[in-house]
């Protein structure tokens, strides 16, 4: 079982309910996997704010990069692409800003950070992607029709 302990349709679930995602770590480069998974976010309908510091006042994929978390409100979801002892304080971030659910992408994992998180209302994803788990789960970008190709993992829209 995943370190998260959720099930592919909590999952997808998770996906399917979330409309505004914060990306906490996002970046400009394309050797970073927070580059592609912002991309592919904003690509698959999801309205993403990007957040760094270092980038703020920029543009990513056509939306503004903003300097913190508190920038970026209101929020469904908080997906980190922080190091792992950073993690928990992001997750105390968006549970202080009133999240729905925060995504620690993978190899983050922090049981205790879940643990809070969990407590005070959210649905916590950990050590997964959502750029990987959406294909996965064939589901349909967010407001779109289409289907998702079963060999390609990627959307296919209907015309």
């Amino acid at each position: 079982m995943p370190t998260d302990g959720m099930t592919d349709a909590a999952i997808a679930d998770l996906l399917r309910r979330t409309r505004r995602i914060a990306v906490v770590g996002a970046s400009s480069r394309p050797d970073r996997p927070s580059y592609h998974v912002t991309a592919f976010l904003v690509r698959h309908g999801w309205d993403v704010t990007p957040v760094n510091p270092g980038l703020a006042g920029q543009s990513l994929f056509g939306r503004p990069v903003v300097a913190s978390l508190e920038e970026a409100g209101p929020l469904d979801m908080v997906d980190v692409f922080r190091a792992s002892d950073q993690a928990g304080a992001v997750v105390d971030d968006a549970i202080r800003l009133g999240a729905k659910s925060v995504w620690l992408q993978l190899g983050l994992a922090d049981q205790a950070a879940a643990q809070r998180a969990r407590a005070a209302g959210l649905v916590v994803a950990m050590d997964r992607c959502p750029a990987i788990e959406a294909p996965r789960l064939r589901l349909e970008p967010v407001g779109m029709a289409g289907h998702v190709d079963p060999v390609t993992g990627s959307f296919k829209g209907d015309s």
